[in-house]
This record gives C-alpha cells, sequence and structure tokens, in this order.
C-alpha cells in the first residue's frame, strides 16, 4: 500500500485530521476489545486492509471532520430487513407534504469549495412527505423495542464522541486522540442509549435527535416505518422551504430580529460554547421556528444522512428528481450540527454539505426520513386495491 493520505468522512464537519496509511496490517498492541492499535498513529481502532482505513482530513478552513470506514461499501439496491410496521406510525402529522416544482441547488458563491457546493444548477423535484423533525431517541427506541436492531455503534463497540460532552471519568479512560483535531476521541460503549459513553444515559433526552446511527442503521429505521432516507436534492429543496436562493431555512440573516432560529456553536470553538440559543449539545427536535414547509432543525442541532452517495462533480444542467452516483465510498450528509462554528465549520447553510462512510458514527450525526406517500396513504392504497381486485373476481363469477 503506498504511502499516502486517504480520506474518509466522519465524526462530523468540525475537525481536520492529516495521516498516512502505514503497514495497516501490523497492529501488534491488542485492545481489550480485540481490536488492533496502530503505534503510529494517534487513532481509534487500526483493521485489516480490506476493511480500511483511518480517521483522515486535510486541515484547511472550513473543512469537514473524518471517522474511520468499518466496512466494505454497501450496494445502492440492497435489501433491508426491517419492513413497515404500523407501530412506527401513530402519529399522522409527523410528516409534511412538500409540493412538487423547481429550485435552484448548490450555490455559484460556495464558501467551501472543495466540498462541491457548485455550481448552482436548476432541478424539479416530484411532490413527497418530509418529516417534520430529526429521528429522535424515542422513536429510534421503539424501532429497537420492536425488532430487536442492533447499531453498527454497538456492534464495534465504541463511536467518536466531542470531548467538551465527557466527563473526566471516561476522559480518563481514553489513551487516544485525534493530532489535528483532539476534541474528537473513541469513546468505548458510545452509543444511540449512551451518547457520551457508557455513563451517560437519554432518559431526560427521549425528544433530542438519536446520534450515533450510521447510514444503514438510519436506512433500517426508514424500512421499518415504510419510508426511506431523502436524496441530497429533496432534501436541499425541503430545507429552503419554498425560498430561491437563500443561505439558511428562513433567509439570509443569521439571527433577524435577533431572534435564534437554530443549535449551532455560539463562542469559541472547540474551547467554549456559551449555549445562547438556549443550549449546549443537542436541542430537542421540536425547538426553533419551522421553515416554510414546516420542517424543524434543518439545519443545525444533528448532521442528517441522505439517500445519496457522495460526489463534487455536478452538472450544470437542468435535471428532474437526480439520485446522485449509482455508487460510491461516501454518503452525503447535510444540514450541520450543534458543533458548526461561521469560523470553523460554515455548514449550517443549505446549500452546504459534507460527507461520511456509510458505517460512520458519532454524537452529532442523526437523521429524519422521507416517503412517495405516507405510509397510511400507502396502506389504503393497498386496501382498495385489493378490494377492487375481490369486486373483479366476484364480478366473474
Amino acid at each position: 500500500l503506498p504511502e499516502a493520505p486517504w480520506r474518509c468522512d466522519g465524526a462530523g464537519g468540525e475537525g481536520e485530521l492529516s495521516a498516512h496509511v502505514k503497514e495497516i496490517n501490523r497492529c501488534p498492541l491488542p485492545s481489550s476489545s480485540g481490536a488492533r492499535l496502530c503505534p503510529g498513529l494517534v487513532m481509534a481502532p487500526c483493521w485489516t486492509l480490506s476493511m480500511a482505513v483511518l480517521f483522515l482530513c486535510s486541515r484547511e478552513a472550513g473543512s469537514s471532520c473524518h471517522s474511520a470506514s468499518r466496512g466494505a461499501p454497501l450496494s445502492s439496491g440492497e435489501d433491508f430487513r426491517f419492513k413497515y410496521s404500523r407501530e412506527a406510525n401513530g402519529n399522522a402529522e409527523q410528516m409534511a407534504l412538500i409540493p412538487a416544482g423547481v429550485f435552484s441547488m448548490g450555490t455559484d458563491e460556495p464558501v467551501i469549495p472543495q466540498d462541491g457546493e457548485a455550481p448552482s444548477r436548476r432541478v424539479h423535484i416530484h411532490r413527497f412527505y418530509m418529516d417534520r423533525y430529526e429521528v429522535c431517541n424515542a422513536e429510534f427506541e421503539k424501532f429497537v423495542s420492536s425488532t430487536g436492531y442492533v447499531t453498527e455503534a454497538e456492534r464495534f463497540g465504541d463511536s467518536f464522541v466531542f470531548e467538551g460532552l465527557l466527563s473526566e471519568e471516561v476522559k480518563r479512560e481514553i489513551h487516544q486522540a485525534v493530532a489535528s483535531a483532539p476534541w474528537w476521541l473513541p469513546v468505548k460503549g458510545a452509543n444511540w442509549k449512551h451518547p457520551e459513553g457508557p455513563d451517560s444515559d437519554i432518559h431526560d433526552r427521549m425528544d433530542h435527535p438519536v446520534l450515533h446511527v450510521s447510514w444503514r442503521d438510519a436506512a433500517e429505521f426508514c424500512a421499518w416505518a415504510g419510508k426511506r432516507l431523502p436524496t441530497e436534492a429533496e432534501w436541499e429543496y425541503a430545507c429552503r422551504g419554498g425560498l430561491e436562493n437563500r443561505l439558511f431555512p428562513w433567509g439570509n440573516k443569521l439571527h433577524p430580529n435577533g431572534k435564534y432560529y437554530a443549535n449551532i456553536w455560539q463562542g469559541v470553538f472547540p474551547s467554549n460554547d456559551s449555549g445562547e440559543d438556549g443550549y449546549t449539545g443537542t436541542a430537542p427536535v421540536t425547538a426553533f421556528p419551522p421553515n416554510g414547509y414546516g420542517l424543524y432543525n434543518m439545519v443545525g442541532n444533528a448532521w442528517e444522512w441522505t439517500e445519496d452517495w457522495w460526489t463534487v462533480h455536478h452538472s450544470a444542467e437542468e435535471t428532474q428528481n437526480p439520485k446522485g452516483p449509482s455508487s460510491g465510498t461516501d454518503r452525503v450528509k447535510k444540514g450541520g450540527s450543534y458543533m458548526c462554528h461561521k469560523s470553523y465549520c460554515y455548514r449550517y447553510r443549505c446549500a452546504a454539505r459534507s460527507q461520511n462512510t456509510p458505517d460512520s458514527s458519532a454524537s452529532n450525526l442523526g437523521f429524519r426520513c422521507a416517503a412517495n406517500a405516507t405510509p397510511e396513504d400507502t396502506l389504503e392504497e393497498i386496501r382498495d386495491d385489493r378490494e377492487s381486485v375481490l369486486d373483479r373476481q366476484t364480478g366473474t363469477l
């Protein structure tokens, strides 16, 4: 393997790392979890070559923080185990109807050009439905209780957590850090139920976005709920809320009339989040005013997975319902998180974007679902079709 940088997305938009892949199969120091730790790398566990690779990126203003990839890319047509459950859809108002329309996707004035924000292009979007809120811990708990699903972070045994949220006791047990972004730490036992490690829980955060979910975890939940992940184009169209060529879901001013519209970092990153918006860490999924389509927290709070594979090359041609590349190694995420600050990660804009490997998880990464029709509409169509078939059969007897 040549000594060259590899880039893998992950922990979520607020740091930069730089490393080289060296002797990746020669990691002689076993950890308590059985993973091998690379002696020359201030990184999380090292895996075999076929399961590459590291936590990487280059230090540039506003570029992303990336976490290790723990498996091969998924196929775009993968069959998910969990199918529609009525239990997942108790609230008929959970989804908003997003009307068909055309909008300008991306921007001709990219803030972070290496992310592929440009060019601005006209995109036609069909009518669809989008969850009004990010999927919260209570909803994900219902999914796990119903199916017995185990997230990838739980199976791997660790996930990345922002240092500022960790207890001193947990930090004392961590002897690794990311050299260029020391606020990201690999925490054993960190997962959706224990967002800051084994001494934390979600009992007082059931209405906050579920975190530490990989792309596959999100896709499995959506399948169980009779939904799917939104495409990047759908997500951005919905984020804009009917506005054209605006930075944020509500307009161009971050704090119109002195009001806060999103949960992002205030103060000096990464040392002090003053919490002027009312929150340090995540906020309830219902916090802050909705956009023009009735969607909450489309930027800030938690990064959100989309269906698309990642690319930074886009045609300026007009398109209809684009779905991104047919394959890839990373998936697109949108919206930024509570860790985003203009001085370091100006990605809480509608046109902003980043990426992660599908198996990545972190303490600022979640999702929401989309659908062509509401699950209840789909069931009604099935009932109507069944009755129509029975009527025809009766008529021929």
